[in-house]
């Protein structure tokens, strides 16, 4: 494959994949940026309908012949490299470059990059601070892994010279990126289909942060083992935020009862305001917490900080409200990891006292195989769970991994083959007051959305 880094002068893409989160933004922004602009996915989707309405040709399905036309093509990483029109574009010698690189070519254009990096939290911090940047009329570009409601899309195109985007670590992808402000909330055991262990992943995300750029600084979550070894060798500035230990940069105070968390916020030892979010959960007020660390680098005062984040109702597919069934109320939720799970859950018993169902659709076979006894141990939080059968995404199916084996493991919990079987199920078991959630960073969003629909 062909090394770039300036791929200013190509004006004519096709992206491999184009159906991504990432890879449609990058798509609308090289399409505004005058570039005529191809892509194909596997299937057709929500995303591949809306960039077939902003003027850009996708294709379902990969061909040879749809690189007709590119002089540049962009690929997920998730495309294999024999994948045909990877192929097709080695033959004609058109130059090809994975996302991520694609992305650091984007970054490198803005003077003021904030990348926002972490096992999780990433959607939600980041959309926090793109939230806050808009309300202090810094005018940012945003490139977001969700839909953030106040600009109805994953991506905003600013006119300063800020930019705020969510920085991946799956196969070292952050790695192409250089960031003013570079957030790291947290690190976990995650992607082991790629890194080797937990070490390996705090390596990943030391290179990370060694990245930032000249006078720049790393915000740093304090209460996190992991973080702190990350960092331990690392020669530049660190802010640490911190929910536990008040002698670090930024430390956040919650008050007891249920509903969504109020806070108070303190910079420096000093107490600057109580924020109040709209959306439920303690980890949530670590990610509002890095969000504050990082646009204070900015100087954006608290008066514009505090009303944005108490406004922000979270991103899409992020414990989002779907609607009723009834008297039963139906959330959606991207969680996909043990720690994501118990997040959630933990969450919905503050806001819900109603029996919580649980709709989950594992992501990948070899992250169910390497955290199998967490996602065990997570689904005991709700009150009765529901396995569906493994998203595959980009991986083939290993039949020593499945859902229905999952299930065993968990005391209660049932299997359902299908999207049909279980909204029977549901519709059979659910009573007034209860709480559905559909979890999963697959489909499973549609089932619900279904149920509501009715």
């Amino acid at each position: 494959m062909t090394e770039m880094t300036d791929f200013s002068g190509f004006k004519s893409i096709h992206f491999v994949g184009i159906g991504g989160v990432s890879m449609s933004a990058l798509a609308c922004i090289a399409k505004l940026r005058g570039c005529a602009v191809t892509g194909s996915d596997m299937q057709d989707s929500d995303a591949v309908e809306e960039l077939r309405q902003d003027g850009i040709a996708v294709h379902v399905g990969h061909a040879a012949e749809n690189i007709k036309g590119a002089e540049l093509v962009v690929y997920t990483a998730a495309v294999k490299q024999d994948n045909p029109e990877l192929a097709a574009a080695r033959a004609a010698g058109i130059p090809t470059v994975e996302r991520s690189a694609f992305l650091g070519y984007i970054l490198s254009g803005y003077a003021f990059p904030i990348g926002v990096s972490g096992t999780h939290g990433k959607t939600t911090c980041t959309s926090m601070i793109a939230q806050a940047l808009i309300a202090a009329d810094v005018d940012p570009t945003v490139l977001i892994g969700g839909t953030l409601p106040l600009i109805g899309h994953n991506f905003r195109i600013g006119r300063s010279d800020k930019i705020v985007y969510e920085a991946c670590e799956y196969v070292d992808s952050f790695l192409h990126f250089r960031s003013a402000v570079t957030v790291i909330l947290n690190i976990e055991e995650d992607h082991l289909d790629y890194f080797k262990d937990l070490a390996d992943i705090e390596k990943s995300f030391a290179a990370y942060a060694d990245l930032t750029l000249p006078g720049g600084a790393v915000v740093a979550n304090g209460d996190s083992e992991a973080v702190r070894r990350a960092l331990k060798n690392h020669k530049g500035g660190i802010i640490w935020f911190s929910l536990k230990d008040p002698s670090c940069d930024y430390y956040a105070v919650p008050f007891k009862g249920p509903g969504c968390p109020r806070f108070e916020v303190y910079e420096g030892g000093k107490m600057q305001g109580v924020c109040q979010l709209s959306i439920p959960g303690l980890h949530n007020v670590a990610n509002a917490l890095a969000a504050i660390a990082a646009c204070r680098r900015l100087d954006i005062p608290y008066g514009v900080l505090l009303p944005a984040l108490a406004s922000f109702g979270g991103a899409c597919r992020r414990f989002e409200y779907k609607g009723r069934i009834g008297d039963v109320t139906v959330i959606d939720d991207y969680a996909h990891h043990p720690s994501e799970i118990k997040a959630t859950l933990t969450a919905a018993r503050t806001v819900y006292p109603g029996d919580i169902w649980c709709v989950f659709q594992p992501h990948t076979y070899s992250r169910t195989k390497a955290l199998w006894n967490d996602f065990a141990g997570a689904l005991t939080l709700c009150d009765h769970a529901v396995l569906l059968d493994i998203y595959a995404a980009r991986e083939k199916p290993d039949p020593a991994v499945t859902s229905a084996g999952l299930a065993a493991d968990i005391p209660g919990a049932v299997y359902c083959a299908s999207f049909d079987d279980a909204k029977a199920l549901l519709l059979s078991k659910l009573k007034p007051g209860d709480l559905l959630i559909t979890m999963g960073a697959g489909n499973v969003y549609r089932l619900g959305e279904d149920m509501v629909e009715g």
